[in-house]
């Protein structure tokens, strides 16, 4: 917002004429240069003068629904027309009107001029909806048409309000006039004559058209009789042209005499206004007309001796110099209506919002923060889950209520009541972290007090409070949890020392800092949300009378309405971007901490990413998590940390993802292996999401389950579409198919490296669980009973037993690597999908309740959700040292040994291909003692050996 309100659109629309096949090249004729253009409120439509058949033909517009006002621009070929549906998406302004009543065109300086009875304005803008601004906005009742006469400087202007009248003013607002006042009803549409200097009218209540000179004197009635209810007027030659509501009817008469009527068209329903268009309107050199008259911004027309202003947009003052408009915004108000962000300046005598122009979506839009150092607005959006500014997004967020930005610290934080959390990051979104975790119910509002190094926050959960701590979680006290309602709206008074909250429960009260002096400043409000305070007032959003609202700071008196009328109201910040920001306590090399550095009352403290430990010195963090959980969600993948209590979730930003069913890591390369059937694809990426590539991108159906050799970079993967079960390398290379009968729904699979096994499920016709070795040989069905759907897999490589779903018994069982010792760990589960383990627990998706789960892998129980409200949950896989070594100390030394058939390769973590590949030219499998070498199902032309060895001797590297 840095240059002011942006182009954009109001209910004002504009189209070429070329475009609407009036020029010669789209009527085939000789060119329409007259025709009367008349709107009829669904439509709008043409007369031309040019041909003698004088029946009216729609323009082909799209979308018209409830067209008031209109007018044309001879110089580019343009219409203009307003429209009054609440619902309309603008061609030339994004903010809407009220209920914009009257339109003109300045053909010289190309500027719109219009009223707008909502909001009692008269507003000019370019013609292209830039630089908007008010020009008058008191002692106006309900303005109707508005006529400008760019040859004089003046602007005239009707108004059916309670005391009728007919004014005018300079084009820049000057010289403010009544000019008709008596013997008025409903003074409606007004024409010029710029030949004879004469100013129409029509009066619906009156029911005449009537005329004066242009300061109001010579008034006379032209027509008084047979004018139900004339609308809106225009003039050509010697002609007066009006619209009729009753008679449904066009009309015209001689202009000077009102003689010689006669009827254009009937039968019309809901007519509106109408213009004469004809090609060349009236040359006139004015001051604007050269280097836009020296203004930055807008150059208006006046009337002599001045004959031009400078003007700013809506909100900017104009400098001492008359030429020059600031930069921006001083002190305004910011706030937030689901579906857009407004800005009002109060730097100016008037309230008006402007919307502010943002390339984003909006669909619930809550709270809303500034950066007054960057100028940055910063809005969270409960339906979108994310927090945005121009260009910075965090995902799986689930309904932020309260945001603030630290200015200072150059940090975001938020409240999220989805997940009962207070998280920050800094201002780029980057190096998110959980602040506070535990006994939140519903956290609303959060303020900072960056020098004392505090942060509050409401709660109106089933027991209400408002809470402090420092702005590292430290420290938390409860300061209020009697007598509250639905506490709302937070604001620090920093001057006062004093804390101010809105109660929706019809209250603002405030307290000390410290929780003490509790009294109500303001009572009764309606239904107060947002609050925010700026030099001695504070205001506030209120849902049920759906404006805003001032009042005194220290007393709560004189409540003025700043905005009204505007519905889906929600979060409001004031901002004032000349007031100092302070000092920056961690200013200085960033506190000394490697990642994040927050206040707090006595000092600083270092803290980590989410998820991460905070390292022995107190101030440095590792990159990520040592052990952690990885879930798809069909179109994201997530990261929990287990080396951390607070089970928050982190997104890991893969580009590309469309329906991710199957997840594997191979801790070696560290890489993410996927598998996404709406694309038929296997894919691998960095964790970071970076270096994203396919591996396997034909030949594929549902590929439901996927397993990393780590030790052999082999990856094997069911296809339920195909009924077969694959291997390839890593890379995607030496692809072969392993089994492909007696496979009815394979789903999910796992891998032993160590001891040569494969395990998968299939919940078909049959349903089983079987094993086989890693070349698929020597096939073994290991339970085909009790079974009805299942589902995940996994394998505790430390017990040397099987885990698995089963979504329709929906329970959780184990049994041995054979199938022996069969076990229910836990029964009733909802919906189980897939399953990990993890040191003495099992973590599993469940469809069901939209949640990941756990229990003690020994006994079923201390169930936990780990998260919840998660949609679409698919795979879950444990990152973990433990879980994967793949790399030997002997390929540490680079010395890699064929092991003999007594060794226990498993000692090192690896298998007889872990060394070399086994010697193998393609793919090496690993059996309990041996291992085979394989070849690819489709020759790559280079040489392959094949069979089962039992190496014995040592290979220098």
């Amino acid at each position: 917002f840095d240059r002011g309100p942006p182009a954009a659109a109001l209910q004002v629309f504009l189209t070429h004429l070329q475009s609407l096949c009036l020029r010669t090249a789209c009527t085939g004729q000789t060119g329409l240069d007259k025709f009367l253009l008349f709107a009829r409120r669904t439509d709008i439509r043409r007369i031309s003068f040019d041909t003698e058949d004088m029946s009216d033909d729609v323009i082909p517009l799209a979308d018209v629904r409830n067209s008031v006002a209109l007018d044309w621009d001879d110089r580019d070929g343009h219409i203009y027309w307003t429209d009054v549906s609440a619902e309309r998406q603008m061609k030339v302004f994004q903010s809407l009107l009220e209920s914009p009543a009257g339109l003109a065109i300045d053909w010289v300086t190309h500027k719109l001029y219009w009223t707008d009875a909502g909001t009692d304005r008269i507003e000019v803008s370019n013609a292209d909806g830039s630089m908007r601004t008010v020009l008058i906005w008191e002692n106006l009742d309900r303005p109707r048409d508005i006529v400008v006469d760019p040859i004089g400087g003046f602007m005239y202007w009707t108004d059916w309000g309670a005391n009728p009248k007919i004014e005018r003013a300079g084009m820049d607002a000057s010289s403010r006039m009544v000019i008709i006042s008596s013997n008025l009803t409903w003074p409606n549409g007004l024409a010029i004559d710029y030949h004879t200097e004469r100013l129409y009218w029509a009066d619906a209540g009156m029911k005449t058209i009537e005329y004066s000179n242009f300061d109001g004197s010579g008034r006379q009635v032209l027509i008084n009789s047979q004018l139900p209810h004339p609308f809106g007027l225009t003039l050509h030659d010697d002609k007066i042209y009006w619209t009729d509501w009753q008679s449904k009817s066009i009309q015209s008469a001689d202009k000077l005499t009102g003689l010689g009527r006669s009827t254009l068209a009937e039968n019309l329903e809901n007519l509106m206004d109408i213009h004469m268009f004809h090609r060349h309107r009236n040359s006139v050199r004015t001051p604007c007309t050269v280097n836009n008259g020296g203004c930055s911004h807008l150059c208006l027309l006046a009337p002599a001796p001045k004959l031009s202003s400078c003007a700013c947009p809506t909100g900017i003052n104009l400098q001492v110099d008359g030429k020059t408009c600031t930069s921006g915004m001083n002190s305004f108000l910011i706030f937030a209506r689901r579906t857009d962000i407004r800005m009002v300046s109060l730097d100016i005598p008037y309230f008006a919002d402007v919307v502010l122009a943002v390339n984003s979506s909006m669909k619930n839009t809550i709270a809303v923060g500034v950066d007054p150092k960057e100028g940055k607005v910063y809005w969270s959006d409960s339906t979108l889950k994310k927090i945005s500014r121009a260009d910075v997004n965090s995902t799986r967020l689930m309904t932020t209520d309260g945001l603030a930005v630290d200015s200072l610290g150059r940090k975001i934080y938020w409240t999220d009541t989805g997940t009962n959390r207070i998280e920050a990051a800094n201002l780029d979104g980057s190096m998110r972290k959980v602040l506070v975790w535990q006994n939140l119910d519903s956290p609303r509002a959060i303020a900072l007090y960056h020098e004392m190094g505090y942060m509050y926050w409401t709660d109106w959960g089933e027991h209400a409070k408002l809470e402090r701590s420092g702005m590292d979680g430290s420290e938390r006290v409860v300061l209020i949890n009697n007598n509250l309602g639905w506490p709302n709206g937070l604001a620090i008074d920093k001057a006062g020392s004093q804390l101010l909250w809105a109660d929706a429960h019809t209250e603002v009260k405030c307290l000390n800092l410290n929780g003490l002096n509790r009294r109500i400043l303001v009572s009764p409000v309606q239904h107060p949300y947002g609050l925010t305070l700026l030099g001695p007032h504070i205001y506030w959003t209120d849902w049920q009378s759906r404006s805003i609202q001032r009042a005194d700071k220290t007393s709560g008196t004189n409540i003025i309405t700043v905005r009204s009328n505007l519905p889906g109201l929600m979060d409001i910040q004031a901002v004032d971007r000349e007031r100092p920001l302070g000092f920056n306590k961690c200013g200085r090399r960033n506190g000394g901490c490697s990642h994040l550095c927050f206040p707090r009352p006595n000092g600083t403290s270092c803290a980590c990413p989410t998820g991460i430990l905070l390292k022995g010195d107190g101030r440095s963090c590792d990159d990520i998590p040592e052990t952690y959980l990885l879930f798809s969600n069909r179109v994201s993948v997530h990261r929990i940390s287990l080396d951390t209590s607070d089970n928050t979730d982190v997104h890991i930003p893969v580009p590309e993802l469309h329906n991710v069913i199957s997840l594997d890591y191979d801790s070696v390369d560290g890489k993410l292996y996927y598998t996404d059937v709406s694309l038929d694809v296997i894919r691998r990426a960095n964790l970071d999401g970076s270096g994203m590539e396919t591996v396997i991108s034909q030949g594929l159906k549902t590929t439901d389950g996927l397993a990393v050799d780590w030790v052999a970079r082999n990856m094997y993967w069911t296809d339920t579409g195909r009924n077969t079960i694959e291997v390839a390398r890593l890379d995607g290379s030496s692809r072969k198919v392993l089994v492909n009968n007696s496979l009815d729904e394979p789903r999910a699979i796992a891998v032993f490296p160590s001891k040569g096994y494969l395990f998968w499920t299939d919940w078909g016709h049959i349903a089983k669980i079987e094993r086989a070795h890693l070349d698929g040989s020597d096939r073994k069905v290991l339970i085909n009973t009790d079974l009805g759907w299942p589902n995940g897999l996994t394998l505790d490589y430390d017990t040397r037993r099987i885990f698995w779903v089963d979504a329709h018994l929906d329970r959780i069982e184990s049994s041995d690597l054979n199938g022996k010792l069969r076990q229910i760990l836990v029964s009733p589960v909802s919906h189980p999908f897939a399953l990990t383990q993890q040191d003495s627990w099992i973590y599993w998706t469940d469809w069901q309740t939209k949640s990941i789960q756990r229990v003690d892998k020994h006994t079923g129980r201390k169930k936990e959700t780990v998260l919840a409200n998660v949609e679409g949950l698919m795979d879950i896989i444990v990152v973990s040292p433990q879980r994967q070594s793949g790399e030997s100390w002997f390929m540490r030394k680079k010395v890699f040994f064929l092991f003999p058939a007594h060794s226990n390769p498993n000692l090192y973590g690896t298998n007889h291909c872990g060394v070399k590949n086994g010697g193998c030219t393609h793919l090496c499998f690993a059996k309990s003692n041996s291992f085979v070498c394989a070849c690819p199902d489709d020759p790559d032309g280079q040489p392959c050996s094949t069979g089962e060895l039992h190496p014995g001797i040592c290979l220098l590297h």
